[in-house]
C-alpha cells in the first residue's frame, strides 16, 4: 500500500455504507488489513466494506468481461476478505461512475465477480439492478441463533438461495428472534456453506411484503443487503406458491430492511430485478501514511 494520501469517497445504498477507493488503472494494492482499517468505525473512515472502482481491462479477474462492462466492482468486506458480489454496492458503484462523469442516466454494465451486472440509472434518483437468476439449492439447512442471557438458543429452517453468492433465508415470528447478531447464526450442515454464508431472518408485513434482518459474512449485521432482500424475495415467493416462471408475468415484492425500502421483482425467465436509493455523501483523502 503507497504511504500517499488515498482519495476516497463515502455512500451508502438503504443505509449500507461503503467506503469507495477510485482506481482506474488498478495501481493501488489495498491489503485485507487496509480494507479494515478503512472500514474501521471508531479508529477508521468506516464502512460495510470497500468498493474499489478499476477498469476492467486494468483488473486480471474482470479482463474477459472489459469487452462488456468497462469498470470493474472489486468489493471487499470490512474484514478485508473478498465477496463474489454486492447488490447495494452495485446500486453505489453506479451511482458514483454517474457523479465521476463516466456513465450517464439510463443503462450501465458493471463486471463484478459473480459476472456481469446491468444497471439502469433512473432521472428519479433510484437504481435498478439486473441481478441474475437465483438459484433454489436443494437440501434441509438449519440457522441457530447462540443463546443471549438466559434464553436458549433457537433455531429455524432455512431456504438454501444462491444470489452468486450464498443466502440461508429463515422465517420467524419477530425479527427480534434473532437476538443482537452480534456473533454470526450458525448454519448446518457446514457443508451446505464452505465458504461462509450471509443470513436473513424475515417476517411478514403484508401481501407480497416482508421485512427482513441480515447477518453478513465478512461484516456482522448490516443496515441492507440487496442480494439478500432478492434472496429473501425468491424465498418468499416460493413459500406463496408464487412462481413467475408459471404465472407468466413479473411478480414484485417490497422487502423493508433496516436502512430502507427495496422493490424485488423476479421476471417469468428467472432473472431477479432490485431497485433502491443511492446516495454518495462525502469525498475526501486519507492523511498521507495512515494506511
Amino acid at each position: 500500500m503507497t504511504s500517499a494520501a488515498l482519495h476516497f469517497l463515502k455512500g451508502h445504498g438503504t443505509e449500507n455504507d461503503f467506503v469507495i477507493v477510485p482506481d482506474p488503472d488498478g495501481l493501488l494494492d489495498l491489503s485485507p488489513a487496509a480494507v479494515a482499517r478503512l472500514c474501521d468505525r471508531r479508529a477508521g473512515i468506516g464502512a460495510d466494506g470497500v468498493l474499489r472502482v478499476v477498469r476492467s481491462a486494468a483488473h486480471p479477474e474482470a479482463r474477459e468481461m472489459a469487452g462488456e462492462a468497462e469498470w470493474f466492482m472489486d468489493y471487499r468486506n470490512s474484514d478485508g476478505s473478498v465477496a463474489e458480489m454486492c447488490g447495494n454496492g452495485v446500486r453505489v458503484f453506479a451511482r458514483y461512475l454517474q457523479l465521476a462523469g463516466h456513465a450517464e442516466a439510463g443503462d450501465l454494465a458493471i463486471a463484478t465477480r459473480a459476472g456481469v451486472r446491468r444497471a439502469h440509472l433512473a432521472k428519479d434518483g433510484d437504481v435498478t439492478v439486473a441481478m441474475g437468476r437465483a438459484r433454489l439449492v436443494d437440501g434441509a439447512v438449519t440457522v441457530a441463533v447462540a443463546a443471549e442471557g438466559e434464553r436458549p438458543a433457537r433455531s429455524w429452517p432455512a431456504r438454501h438461495v444462491d444470489m452468486g453468492n450464498p443466502h440461508a433465508v429463515a422465517f420467524v415470528a419477530e425479527l427480534a428472534d434473532a437476538g443482537s447478531l452480534l456473533a454470526a447464526p450458525v448454519c448446518s450442515p457446514a457443508a451446505a456453506y464452505p465458504t461462509g454464508v450471509n443470513v436473513e431472518f424475515v417476517v411478514d408485513r403484508g401481501p407480497r411484503h416482508v421485512a427482513m434482518r441480515v447477518h453478513e459474512r465478512g461484516s456482522g449485521e448490516t443496515r441492507s443487503c440487496g442480494t439478500g432482500a432478492c434472496a429473501v424475495m425468491v424465498a418468499t415467493a416460493r413459500r406463496d406458491g408464487v412462481d413467475p416462471a408459471a404465472t407468466g408475468r413479473p411478480e414484485t415484492y417490497t422487502v423493508d430492511v433496516p436502512g430502507g425500502r427495496l422493490l424485488i421483482t423476479e421476471n417469468p425467465d428467472g432473472t431477479v430485478e432490485m431497485t433502491g436509493p443511492a446516495v454518495i455523501l462525502a469525498e475526501g483523502d486519507t492523511a498521507a501514511g495512515w494506511l
